[in-house]
C-alpha cells in the first residue's frame, strides 16, 4: 500500500506534534507516526511552558485549554524558594518566576504556565485527533527513507512489522534524541555531556504541602551538601516530583524513599510512582536538513533543563519550519525559503545551550559546600543567600531569552528587524497577535501610500497578506509573529516581500 501526503513527520512529541498544528493552521495536509500508542504520566520531563510558548499556543486556540489541564494555575505561585530541606530553614527567595507573573501586561500575550509535558503532548494529540489536515497514527515509526529530486519515500512499520510505503514532499524529524532522520541524512551532534548523575523521582504524599513553612512555590530548591535536589509540585492534591543531584541509577533505585525523605526533612509517607535516571547534555546538530528532510526539537538540539527552555526551544523550532513548509508547498515561496530555517533556529538552539550550561554551573550541590545544621545557619545563610541571589536571577527571571530574541542577520529578514512584534492589548481579553492574519500581516497606518504597494505585490505573487489599522509605523509581520520589515528601510515593498519569503535575487 503507498499513502501520499505533503509532509510526513516522524515522531509525535510535543515538537512532532506541534509541527503538524502549524501546517495545519495554514491548511496544510500532514501524517504524523509516533510509536508510543498512550502518553505516559510516569516521566512529566519538562514543567515549564514559557510564556513565548503559551503565546504560540494562543495562535492555535490552545492555550485555554493547556491551562486548564495544568495542575497547579497559574496564579497559584510565580515563587522560587531555597531551603535547607523542604520543611527545613529558608534561605531565600524569587519572585515573579517564569514568566508566571505576565497576565494582563503588555510584555506579552499569555503569562507562562507550569504544567507537565505529558499534559501538553495529550491536548496536543486531541488538537490533531479533531484537525481537518494533520493525521496522528500511533503504534507506528519510520524504518527507512530514499530522498529523491522530485520526493521523498519513506517506509513506515507497525508493532506487527507491516511496512506501509508513503510519500511525500517533505519529511521532519521531531524522533527526539536518538534520531532516525538525524542518523540518515549524516547530520551529528556537536558539543559535551555532564557526567554527573541525577535522579528524578514522582511521588505521592499525603498531607505534605500542609507541612510546607514557606508557603506556595514552583520550585523548591534543596540547598545541602549531602542531599542536594529540586522539588515542586505537579497538582494540588498530592502528587510531587523531586531532581535528587549525585544520585545514580543503582543508588536511586535502591531507595528512593530515603531520597524524597533526606530532601523533604522527615521520613514521610511516600508512595514512589516513577524513577528516572539522567545527565545533562549539550549538544547541538551540526546542520538541520537537506533540501527536503529536516529535524526538529530533540533531535536537533539538547540542552540541561534547568531554566526550563528545552521543549520550548523546540516547539519554536516547529513554528518556524512549520509555516515554512506550508508556504513551499501551497505553492506562494519559493524551496529556498526553508533554507532559512537551519540559519535562523539553530542559533536560538546554540544561545539557549550556552544559557542553560551557565545555569547549571550552580547547582544546588555548589551552593552549599558543607552541611548547613541549625548552629551555623543564622551565621552562614546571609553569605549562601547573597550568592544564590547573584548566580540565579538569570534563571528564574529569563523573559530576554524567552521573549526578545531575534532573527535578525536572517537573510529573509530586513536589517535590523525579525524581533518578535511588540505585543499591547487593544482591549480587556483582546490582544493585537488576536488580529494578525495567518500569513504576513502590514500593521500601521493603513492610508501610508505603501500599503497598496504591498497589497498589489502581494496578489501578485499569491501571497497570503492582511492589513491592520495600528497607531504604529508601518511594519511586515510574518506568520510566527517575527517582524520581517518595518518602514524606512532601503528598497521596494515588492523587494521586501520577495526577501521576506525567501527569493535571494
Amino acid at each position: 500500500m503507498t499513502v501520499h501526503v505533503p509532509v510526513l513527520i516522524c515522531g509525535g512529541g510535543p515538537v512532532g506534534l506541534a509541527t503538524g498544528m502549524e501546517l495545519a493552521h495554514h491548511g496544510v495536509r500532514s501524517l504524523i507516526v509516533e510509536p508510543r500508542s498512550e502518553v505516559s504520566w510516569l516521566r512529566p520531563r519538562a514543567k515549564t511552558t514559557s510564556a513565548r510558548t503559551m503565546e504560540l499556543f494562543r495562535r492555535w486556540g490552545l492555550a485555554d485549554t493547556i491551562r486548564d489541564r495544568a495542575g497547579l494555575p497559574v496564579e497559584w505561585s510565580d515563587q522560587a524558594v531555597f531551603a535547607t530541606a523542604l520543611l527545613g530553614n529558608e534561605i531565600t527567595r524569587f519572585d515573579k518566576c517564569f514568566g508566571l507573573e505576565l497576565g494582563g501586561s503588555d510584555r506579552a500575550a499569555e503569562p507562562g504556565q507550569q504544567i507537565p509535558q505529558p499534559a501538553v503532548e495529550q491536548v496536543l494529540r486531541a488538537a490533531v485527533t479533531t484537525s481537518e489536515y494533520a493525521q496522528l497514527q500511533t503504534g507506528r515509526s519510520l524504518r527507512s527513507f530514499v530522498e529523491r529530486p522530485d520526493g521523498i519515500v519513506a517506509q513506515v512499520v507497525d508493532g506487527d512489522g507491516n511496512l506501509t510505503r508513503i510519500t511525500c514532499d517533505f519529511l521532519v524529524g521531531a524522533d527526539g534524541a536518538h534520531s532516525t532522520v538525524r542518523e540518515a541524512i549524516g547530520a551529528r551532534y556537536e558539543g559535551s555531556a555532564d557526567e554527573r548523575p541525577n535522579f528524578n523521582i514522582v511521588f505521592r504524599a499525603p498531607a505534605l504541602a500542609d507541612r510546607v513553612p514557606h508557603g506556595p512555590a514552583v520550585h523548591y530548591w534543596i540547598v545541602q551538601s549531602d542531599r542536594p535536589g529540586v522539588m515542586g509540585r505537579l497538582d494540588l492534591r498530592d502528587t510531587w516530583w523531586c531532581i535528587a543531584q549525585g544520585v545514580d541509577q543503582q543508588a536511586g533505585e535502591a531507595d528512593p524513599r530515603a531520597i524524597v525523605h533526606a530532601l523533604v526533612g522527615d521520613a514521610i509517607d511516600v508512595e514512589i510512582i516513577a524513577t528516572d535516571p539522567w545527565t545533562a547534555k549539550m549538544l547541538l546538530a551540526d546542520r538541520y536538513g537537506t533540501d527536503r528532510v529536516f529535524i526538529a526539537g530533540d533531535a536537533a538540539h539538547l540542552n540541561p533543563p534547568w531554566g526550563g527552555h528545552g521543549f520550548n526551544t523546540g516547539v519554536g523550532d516547529a513554528i518556524n519550519l512549520g509555516w515554512k513548509l506550508a508556504a513551499v508547498v501551497a505553492g506562494w515561496a519559493p524551496r529556498s525559503l526553508l533554507a532559512s530555517y537551519e540559519s535562523e533556529r539553530r542559533p536560538i538552539a546554540a544561545h539557549t545551550i550556552d544559557e542553560a550550561a551557565t545555569n547549571m554551573a550552580t547547582l544546588p550541590s555548589q551552593l552549599a559546600d558543607q552541611r548547613l545544621a541549625e548552629d551555623q545557619f543564622a551565621t552562614i545563610r546571609p553569605d549562601i543567600a547573597e550568592r544564590i541571589q547573584r548566580t540565579k536571577d538569570a534563571e528564574f527571571h529569563s523573559l530576554g531569552l524567552v521573549l526578545d530574541y531575534t532573527y535578525d542577520g536572517s537573510p529573509i529578514v530586513a536589517a535590523g528587524t525579525g524581533g518578535r512584534l511588540a505585543h499591547r492589548w487593544l482591549s480587556p481579553g483582546e490582544s493585537l497577535y488576536d488580529r494578525l492574519g495567518p500569513g504576513f500581516t502590514l500593521v500601521g497606518d493603513l492610508a501610508d501610500p505603501r500599503v497598496a504597494e504591498f497589497a498589489a505585490s502581494a496578489t501578485a505573487a499569491a501571497i497570503p497578506l492582511e492589513l491592520l489599522s495600528q497607531p504604529t509605523e508601518l511594519t511586515l509581520v510574518r506568520p510566527d509573529q517575527h517582524v520581517a520589515w518595518v518602514a524606512g528601510t532601503p528598497g521596494t515593498t515588492e523587494q521586501a516581500l520577495r526577501r521576506a519569503i525567501g527569493h535571494t535575487n
